[in-house]
């Protein structure tokens, strides 16, 4: 046989998609499930398009979920995503994916794996790769998900049904807690150079570093940035340091790709978004420019976006200090390529440091294709 055919729905959720699996057709083997998954998203490519497969071409649509029963009595659904590398044969499930995990519910209602009534449906997953529960809410109608509506994100074109999602208690997914290092912020050195950082996990690890330090203009479009070589291997070199920092790696050669995120942040100011709009300062809050499997995102990682609006919180970290927000309860406006998102995380002090309880996001979803996806014969096939 030359090829396995293998049940499938592709979503995108949020501004990223993904090739949707039940858990009973895959592999329960590793390599076997790795070998699945780098096939049906055509990677390793060394021309970096995904063209035998159905990737994108970038981190945020090189992308595998799995949806299976539940194993925690608090949840509807377990859900673990597969982060695909373009152009390597590697598969890292040490993240989660905040943009596919609004797709998440739907996929579960439509696919009858949770049973619920027209009107707003709420959908209780437990997301695998950081242990940790999320609460999905979006309308259904004759017992479907819905996905027409008037809500819209930057980055996607249209309007959808809006989604939202409520990351339960999201400090510590793959580290020791909120402030793995247990310090509000950190002096990395390197070459004689010292930047300080501040390193949060919330909902995912992300390492955060100033503009500013890195003489970089924080309105520089990915393009601009990628071609920035010594920039990239700076920042590559920080992020492994980082890694190290927060427990994630025994030393900077064994980082991870996916985890920790590295994420540069500054001071609004006027920008193009990628769509040609000009964003104004008094449009959002803080600015970002976020790295992701060694790629400058084009929007934001989701869960990138709560975690800073949780660092925003937290007095004395470089977020707090440039974050021009008024309110700390209001909602961060976070200015990144594509536009504006807006992420709300509920941050207070506690007698060890600082607790968040919950961050929020709004996304909306939509199902683009279903039916079986051609794979190479991968092994351990289930029957």
């Amino acid at each position: 046989m030359s090829q396995v055919f293998v049940p499938a729905v592709f979503y995108r959720g949020g501004s990223s998609k993904g090739v949707f699996f039940h858990a009973h057709h895959c592999p329960p083997e590793r390599g076997a499930l790795d070998a699945m998954l780098l096939s049906a998203l055509g990677s390793p490519d060394p021309y970096g398009r995904q063209l035998d497969g159905m990737g994108g071409g970038t981190s945020s649509l090189s992308k595998a979920v799995i949806i299976g029963p539940a194993t925690r009595p608090d949840a509807d659904v377990d859900y673990t995503f597969a982060q695909v590398a373009v152009d390597r044969p590697v598969v890292d499930w040490e993240a989660n994916c905040g943009n596919l995990s609004s797709a998440v519910g739907p996929f579960a209602v439509d696919e009858g794996l949770v049973r619920v009534d027209d009107g707003e449906a709420l959908v209780r997953i437990h997301q695998v790769n950081t242990k940790k529960i999320i609460h999905a809410r979006f309308p259904v109608c004759h017992g479907r998900a819905l996905t027409t509506g008037d809500f819209t994100i930057d980055g996607v074109s249209g309007s959808g049904a809006r989604i939202a999602l409520d990351f339960l208690e999201p400090g510590g997914t793959v580290t020791s807690g909120l402030l793995p290092t247990g310090k509000v912020l950190e002096t990395i050195v390197i070459d004689g150079r010292s930047f300080d950082m501040s390193i949060v996990d919330a909902t995912n690890p992300v390492a955060f570093v100033a503009a500013e330090q890195l003489g970089l203009d924080i309105s520089a479009s990915p393009d601009a940035m990628e071609a920035d070589r010594g920039l990239m291997a700076l920042l590559d070199r920080l992020r492994r340091l980082a890694a190290v920092r927060m427990g994630l790696a025994s030393s900077p050669d064994h980082a991870g790709l996916a985890n920790p995120k590295i994420a540069i942040i500054g001071r609004p100011g006027t920008f193009a978004a990628l769509d040609g709009r000009s964003i104004d300062p008094a449009d959002y809050d803080i600015a970002v420019r976020m790295l992701s499997m060694e790629r400058v995102h084009r929007a934001v990682t989701l869960t990138g976006a709560m975690c800073l609006a949780a660092a925003c919180g937290i007095q004395g970290s470089l977020a707090h200090r440039l974050a021009q927000v008024k309110d700390r309860t209001d909602p961060v406006r976070i200015g990144h390529p594509s536009g504006v998102v807006a992420a709300s995380a509920r941050v207070t002090p506690v007698e060890c440091g600082w607790h968040v309880a919950s961050a929020t996001v709004y996304r909306t979803a939509r199902r683009l294709m279903q039916g079986e996806v051609a794979v190479a014969p991968f092994g351990g096939a289930p029957s």
